[in-house]
């Protein structure tokens, strides 16, 4: 089974799922025993969606917006954890791919290495001392510019897939006070992973901590300078409502196939037939409905629209973040009135969706930004 560029859009969605089915039967293991599911991402390989938003110049599929969210959906359907940790990595891929703003030698070697060789990519921005990068902090890794290269020397947090990732893009303070994004290979020298992920949910993220002493890299490894809590609009970040919304589903899921078969001795037939129950499980597919057209309506946008047009989508963007990953939240948090208090216990997968919904609420962009950023147009609107 491989995703080729023959694939049709339904046929890739049936082997992705095909794949999936078996991370639900590892979820809970990785989860209660905090370990990343490394056998997840080796499936995902072996049929080739880590190169599926590759350009086709490259080998791989050039896959848009609207063609790989829905896949991310569907895996996180069976396991949240797998899905953000690769997400990350295909969303950036994408987002290179659109661009192409990188040192020539530097996109090639990557995007060839994905498709030859399985490397994966993920961003190591956040800090201890500055929290979010969307909040404009600056970093306090410093790149230091020496005759061969940059030396690169600091400690982020966050790292999610640390324990597959082949490259961090980690973003540093220069000299000139200005910052920079610089590709770090996990095989260089004065790498290394510190295992400090205990979190209740997204345990399978595996977000450890890069640790960075240092490091040398070429020229060429400085891919570009950047600006702290920079809101330039990026739609391959929709990966993470694609995911909380996936999680979301299987709450549903989880909460029809109870609702179906669990019949108490006070009722005659199972607790589908209560009214109480039947509104819940309407509620949910009504939210879930309005989540997916959203997001997958802005998504469409994204692809449709020229590099001009983008910029102005911003709103947009934050705005399905917002919606869909607290939409997800409420969808969990009925369904597990709908099992009631067996939802509690750790056998039943609800409870891990519950927790791990709530991770979607601290991830970018932030809610508080968000609501004020659409509160700033109104007004300007208002007054135009």
């Amino acid at each position: 089974m491989q995703l080729q560029t023959t694939t049709t859009t339904k046929e890739r969605q049936n082997i992705v799922k095909q794949i999936a089915v078996a991370f639900s039967q590892r979820a809970e293991k990785h989860d209660e025993d905090n370990s990343f599911p490394i056998e997840n991402i080796h499936d995902l390989r072996q049929i080739g969606y880590h190169s599926l938003t590759v350009p086709k110049t490259y080998g791989g599929l050039g896959l848009s917006l609207s063609e790989w969210l829905p896949l991310q959906e569907i895996i996180a359907e069976f396991d949240g954890s797998t899905a953000l940790s690769i997400g990350w990595h295909m969303g950036i891929i994408s987002q290179l791919r659109e661009r192409e703003d990188w040192p020539k030698e530097t996109l090639d070697q990557v995007f060839t290495d994905v498709v030859q060789n399985g490397a994966l990519l993920n961003a190591a921005a956040s800090e201890p001392e500055t929290g979010s990068p969307t909040r404009g902090g600056k970093p306090t890794t410093l790149a230091r510019k020496v005759e061969t290269g940059w030396v690169i020397t600091g400690r982020k947090s966050f790292t999610s897939m640390a324990p597959a990732l082949d490259y961090f893009l980690v973003s540093a303070t220069m000299e000139d006070g200005n910052v920079g994004n610089f590709l770090i290979s996990r095989a260089d020298k004065g790498v290394y992973i510190k295992e400090t992920w205990n979190s209740i949910s997204m345990r399978g993220t595996a977000s450890h901590d890069l640790l960075l002493e240092d490091v040398l890299i070429p020229d060429a490894h400085f891919v570009e300078t950047i600006t702290p809590g920079n809101k330039s609009p990026a739609g391959w970040l929709l990966h993470i409502p694609a995911c909380y919304l996936g999680i979301a589903q299987a709450a549903q899921n989880f909460a029809i196939e109870f609702a179906s078969t669990y019949s108490p001795n006070s009722l005659p037939s199972p607790i589908k037939d209560l009214p109480n129950v039947q509104m819940k499980i309407g509620e949910n597919e009504a939210d879930l409905l309005q989540a997916r057209h959203f997001l997958y309506s802005v998504a469409a946008k994204w692809d449709t629209s020229s590099k001009q047009k983008r910029q102005q989508l911003q709103p947009e963007l934050g705005s399905v973040k917002y919606q869909v990953v607290n939409t997800a939240n409420t969808v969990v948090d009925r369904a597990m009135r709908v099992v009631g208090a067996q939802s509690l216990f750790k056998q039943n997968p609800i409870q891990r969706y519950y927790r791990d919904v709530r991770a979607g609420l601290h991830n970018p962009p932030m809610d508080d930004g968000t609501l004020l950023l659409l509160a700033s147009q109104a007004f300007h609107h208002s007054n135009s």
